[in-house]
C-alpha cells in the first residue's frame, strides 16, 4: 500500500505522532504548570500570555489528569508520575466537595469554591480520570472517588421512568432549571456530549470497577445510542432532547460525529459481545461516512458544525484529531486504505495549519479566512492537552500493535 507513496506506513506515521505527543505534553508543563503550588494555572490566552489570577476548572484538570496518568503509563513514567500525582492531590484536596459528595465545577486561583455546580459531564472527566491515575497507581483513593462520583451520577442523575441521565444540579444534588454545560448549548434535560463522556468515562471505569453492574450501565448508554442519538436516516449524531427523548434542534457537530464513531466502537470492545461489536462497527463506519460526505474540507480538514443550511467553516482543533483517530479506526474494522489516507491527509492539515510553530500547542482554531485563531485559548477551561494528547496516543498505540 506505501511503496512509492508519499503517504507514510504506519510506523512513521507513529513517530510523527510520538513526536507531537512530545511537544503537547512538555509545552503545557513548561508554561502553566505552578511548581511553587504543585498546580495549573488556570489560563494562557491565544497570544500566549499567562493569566495566574484566572479561575480554575475542574474541567481543565481532570484532562489534565487524565493525559499526565495516560502519558506516565503509556510513554514516560519517571518523566509525568510526578505530574500525575500532583494533579490528583489537587482535585483531592480543592476540588471535591467533602460535605456533600462531587467535584466542584471551579475554584479560584488559591483554590477556593467559585462554583459549587455539579455538571454531570465534568463529574464524568472525573471519572475518567481518577480511573486512568488508578490504573498507572493502584491508589485505593483514586478508585474510591471515582467509585463515589459514579454512586452519585446512577443515584441523582439517571432517570429512572424515562432512561438517561439529567445535565446538572447544585452542590446539593438538586436539579437545576439551567443546565447548560456552556452558553452556546441549548438549555435541554439530555444531551448527547454529556452521554458520550459518560459513556467515555464508564468504558474506562469498567475495566478497574468490582461493580458488575457497571458493565450493564455501560451497554445501556450504547444502547441509548443506537436508539436516540445517532440519527437513522442521516447518520449524524442528534445533539438535544427533553427528558422524554423529543429531538430539539437540527444541529449537527461533525468532531462529535467521528469521536463518537471510535468511542462507541472501544466500549463495545470493552463489554466484549460479538454481535454488539458487529452492529457497532457497522454503525460506526456509517457515521464517518457520513462525515466524509458532509464534513471534510476539500483540504482534508473537518468543518466545525452546520445548523440547517449554515456550514460553520472555522476548523477547531479537537475535530481535526478526533478525526485522524476516527478514520483510522475505520481503517482498522475494514481495512479499506481509503480511510488511512483521508486520516493522514487530516494530519497534514494539522501539521501545517493549526500546529503554532512560534510558540507552541495548537491553535483554538483555523478561521473561515484561513488565519489561525489568536482570539480565543491557547489553554484554559475548555482547552486541554486531552484531545490532541489522546488523540497522539490512541494512534501510536493502534498503528504500533
Amino acid at each position: 500500500m506505501f511503496e512509492n507513496s508519499k503517504i507514510p506506513g504506519p510506523e512513521l506515521f507513529a513517530a510523527e505522532m510520538g513526536e507531537e505527543l512530545n511537544q503537547i505534553l512538555n509545552w503545557w508543563v513548561d508554561h502553566l504548570w505552578a511548581p511553587a503550588s504543585k498546580s495549573w494555572h488556570g489560563r494562557i490566552n491565544g497570544r500566549g500570555e499567562l493569566d495566574p489570577s484566572h479561575p480554575r476548572s475542574i474541567i481543565l484538570y481532570t484532562r489534565l489528569l487524565w493525559t499526565y496518568a495516560a502519558a506516565a503509563r503509556k510513554i514516560d513514567r519517571s518523566k509525568y508520575h510526578g505530574i500525575a500525582d500532583d494533579t490528583f492531590r489537587y482535585l483531592e484536596t480543592y476540588f471535591w466537595d467533602t460535605r456533600h459528595g462531587g467535584l466542584f465545577s471551579m475554584l479560584d486561583a488559591e483554590g477556593n469554591p467559585l462554583d459549587t455546580k455539579k455538571q454531570i459531564y465534568a463529574q464524568a472527566f472525573g471519572i475518567y480520570a481518577f480511573s486512568e491515575y488508578y490504573l498507572l497507581t493502584g491508589a485505593s483513593p483514586a478508585l474510591n472517588l471515582a467509585d463515589q462520583l459514579y454512586t452519585m451520577i446512577e443515584t441523582y442523575s439517571f432517570d429512572k421512568d424515562n432512561n438517561g441521565y439529567f445535565e446538572a444540579f447544585d452542590r446539593e444534588w438538586r436539579l437545576l432549571s439551567d443546565m447548560r454545560l456552556s452558553a452556546k448549548d441549548a438549555n435541554e434535560a439530555k444531551t448527547m456530549n454529556t452521554h458520550l463522556h459518560l459513556l467515555e468515562a464508564y468504558t474506562l471505569y469498567a475495566t478497574i470497577s468490582q461493580n458488575k453492574v457497571i458493565h450493564e450501565r455501560l451497554h445501556n448508554l450504547i444502547n441509548l445510542f443506537s436508539g436516540h442519538f445517532i440519527n437513522p436516516t442521516s447518520h449524524h449524531l442528534n445533539l438535544f432532547f427533553d427528558e422524554r427523548w423529543n429531538c430539539k434542534g437540527d444541529l449537527i457537530s461533525y468532531g462529535h460525529d467521528i469521536e463518537a464513531s471510535w468511542l462507541l466502537t472501544e466500549a463495545c470492545n470493552t463489554l466484549g459481545d460479538p454481535r454488539m461489536i458487529s452492529d457497532m462497527h457497522q454503525m460506526s463506519l456509517r457515521m464517518v461516512e457520513a462525515v466524509i460526505a458532509n464534513g471534510i474540507a476539500p483540504d482534508g480538514s473537518i468543518w466545525y458544525e452546520r445548523k440547517g443550511d449554515h456550514l460553520d467553516q472555522e476548523r477547531h482543533w479537537w475535530p481535526q484529531i478526533e478525526a485522524v483517530v476516527g478514520l483510522i479506526n475505520a481503517w482498522q474494522i475494514v481495512q479499506n486504505p481509503y480511510y488511512y489516507l483521508l486520516a493522514y491527509r487530516t494530519w497534514e492539515y494539522i501539521k501545517k495549519q493549526l500546529i503554532d510553530r512560534m510558540q507552541g500547542e495548537w491553535y483554538w482554531s483555523i478561521l473561515a479566512n484561513g488565519t489561525p485563531n489568536e482570539q480565543d485559548d491557547k489553554a484554559g477551561p475548555w482547552k486541554a492537552n486531552y484531545h490532541n494528547g489522546r488523540g497522539c496516543m490512541e494512534v501510536m498505540s493502534r498503528l504500533m500493535t
